[in-house]
């Protein structure tokens, strides 16, 4: 990679031309990444001494803070990263990493609120750098840079004309198996005169290619084994850009140098860059009935009723399109983003907002019927029965709401983490999970705590919290980030068995007869285990060969079928007895969030690209193998 990286820096050093030659005026900078400031351990000293250097360096003019700022994306340790910082002598820019935004009890609008934007433009001494997020959001999946975000740096790039000398600040690289869409944000860059990307989320110095584009990597300011950490300086002189690394205590070494005098990648980039679709002419009768391509990044399933769907989006919109055709027939606009999945019933679509607030909506025309604040953002799926809503929130608060009324049935306060899923009611019991590693039952008329369950998880990041559980046999049944299946007693919480043989991550699903739960596994597969006794009976292995897959995206049975989807865009239907692979179909190349199947036939889908659509498939495709 280095080698081909230099071979392509000097043939495009002998092709300088007026247009990309700009002589800079010389400065430098200071880079710092990867702080993970958390509540105990050395990663606030080690943010200190940076902090405190560059304050004793005469030669520093600014300071870019490219993500991972904190260890769990949580308000206190924002805060704690920024007091610091405020510390610097000199103005810096920050923008999130993925602990920001996949760990965050805010739907990291903390970020927002502490650092005052996910993003970052400013120019300085005849370079303009911008700065944005890379994802990945809230649910566990590769690195995505939003729609909007795109659309954004389009236009500021326009904005400043082909000759600006541009870099480009991001925390992941932008790499296959990074950022899922990093194609698109090359493609969208390439006309104009960048010079490099810079970021982190290696914590390690590299220099890469990005479609041909540089991209360089940074340390973390972390100290890892060494007695101290560090941080990265960059100086650029009137024909390059030279990167320094600076350790504590330490005169700074310079590792990588990239020329100012030309550019260094060609116009059209690798023609073999782009996904690979060819799995849809293997499955020609899967199609797309209709596919609203919405511009907005889509972090929630879509909900059904009477003909119309309803889905939330990144920018607050709750939005209903017809079932028909896809058509929009309203929106309704709350304070900030939507990340839970909505439920509607008995005429009334209720969902949350970062923005602290439940909402009751009327499905038919999206008049506003009430709205239930919270003290803090609402994150939790909703699931309704006989005209409740029950929703959980980052204020450490499960809620039973009257659907018609808006009134709080009751509250249950004693959760330590914040919620995001979607409960599951069962008989006189409501459970869901929290990321405090508790799976938490409640009585559901009264919200008295019944029993909870943590399974001996010690590690936040462990939690069955992104999970969807199921009941079935007298038992719950989830999978966690620890790579276990357990099926847990539901009268009493104690654990009935639990499984690290399929190497599950967390998803659920449950047969339509309570007979079978189905999961993913982390490479490839869907696996079948029975709901019926004491020990863990597995019915079939199905090779979908999706490869490695780590979402939390529920497998759904419909009408003998067994629907699922992955990170990268793919949607599946496999024989609930058998395993047997019926079909496939790749919308594109971001995360498709848990399905809702229809019928046999059809199923909805929302993808984190902005994508909603409905695929629809023959009798021939949907047949199952038994019949």
């Amino acid at each position: 990679m280095k080698r081909k990286f230099l071979l392509v820096l000097c043939a495009f050093a002998l092709q300088t031309t007026a247009l990309w030659a700009q002589p800079a005026t010389p400065f430098r900078f200071a880079l710092v990444t990867d702080l993970h400031v958390t509540h105990a351990g050395n990663a606030e000293k080690d943010l200190q001494n940076a902090v405190n250097q560059i304050n004793a360096s005469d030669d520093i003019e600014f300071v870019l803070v490219t993500g991972d700022l904190s260890e769990e994306g949580d308000r206190e340790s924002l805060q704690k990263a920024k007091t610091i910082l405020d510390q610097l002598k000199v103005k810096y820019y920050a923008i999130p990493g993925n602990h920001e935004t996949k760990w965050s009890e805010s739907g990291m609008t903390a970020f927002g609120d502490i650092y005052g934007s996910e993003r970052f433009e400013f120019e300085h001494k005849g370079f303009l750098f911008l700065g944005f997020n890379t994802g990945p959001f809230i649910r566990m999946a590769d690195g995505h840079v939003a729609p909007q975000d795109i659309t954004w740096l389009k236009k500021e790039l326009k904005k400043a004309g082909k000759k600006q000398q541009v870099i480009l600040v991001t925390h992941y690289p932008l790499l296959p198996g990074d950022v899922d869409n990093w194609y698109d944000l090359t493609d969208a860059v390439r006309p104009y005169n960048i010079r490099t990307f810079l970021g982190g989320h290696y914590h390690t110095n590299r220099i890469l290619e990005y479609d041909g584009i540089p991209g360089i990597l940074n340390r973390s300011t972390l100290r890892d084994k060494a007695p101290l950490g560090g941080y990265s300086v960059y100086e650029i002189t009137a024909d390059s850009i030279l990167v320094y690394e600076q350790n504590i205590g330490e005169a700074r070494r310079q590792w990588a140098a990239l020329s100012l005098k030309s550019k260094l990648y060609d116009e059209k980039g690798d023609p073999d860059k782009y996904p690979d679709f060819s799995v849809n002419q293997e499955y020609k009768s899967v199609r797309e009935k209709w596919l609203q391509q919405t511009g907005v990044g889509i972090y929630s399933s879509p909900a059904v009723y009477q003909n119309k769907v309803y889905v939330g989006n990144d920018e607050g919109a709750l939005t209903c399109y017809s079932l028909k055709d896809g058509k929009k027939i309203w929106s309704f606009q709350s304070g900030k983003r939507i990340v839970g999945t909505p439920a509607v019933d008995a005429g009334v679509v209720v969902f949350g907002s970062a923005d602290k607030n439940i909402y009751g909506l009327d499905a038919a025309n999206g008049k506003l019927l009430w709205k239930v604040s919270a003290e803090e953002p609402v994150l939790g799926a909703v699931t309704i029965e006989n005209g409740i809503a029950y929703i959980g929130a980052s204020d450490h608060t499960f809620r039973a709401i009257d659907i018609h009324s808006g009134k709080i049935r009751w509250a249950y306060s004693d959760i330590k983490g914040y919620i995001e899923t979607r409960p599951w009611v069962e008989g006189n019991k409501v459970i869901f999970g929290a990321w405090d590693n508790t799976l938490y039952a409640l009585d559901k008329n009264n919200g008295g705590e019944l029993w909870k369950w943590t399974g001996g998880l010690t590690r936040m990041h462990f939690s069955p919290a992104a999970v969807w559980p199921v009941a079935a046999q007298s038992k719950v049944f989830i999978t966690d980030p620890e790579r276990a299946m357990t099926a847990i007693d539901l009268e009493t919480g104690k654990t009935v068995w639990r499984t690290y043989q399929s190497m599950v991550r967390e998803t659920i699903g449950l047969s339509e007869d309570k007979e079978r739960v189905y999961s993913k596994t982390m490479n490839d597969s869907i696996v079948c285990f029975s709901t019926k006794g004491n020990t863990p009976v597995e019915i079939w292995a199905s090779n979908v060969a999706f490869g490695y897959e780590h979402a939390p995206s529920m497998p759904v049975e419909k009408d003998g079928l067994v629907f699922g989807s992955t990170k990268g865009g793919l949607i599946f239907a496999l024989d609930a007895l058998t395993g047997k692979v019926l079909w496939k179909h790749k919308i594109g190349n971001s995360l498709i969030s848990t399905v809702v199947p229809l019928n046999k036939k059809q199923v909805l889908f929302t993808a984190t690209g902005g994508e909603v659509g409905l695929l629809e498939t023959n009798d021939e495709t949907t047949k199952p193998n038994r019949f």
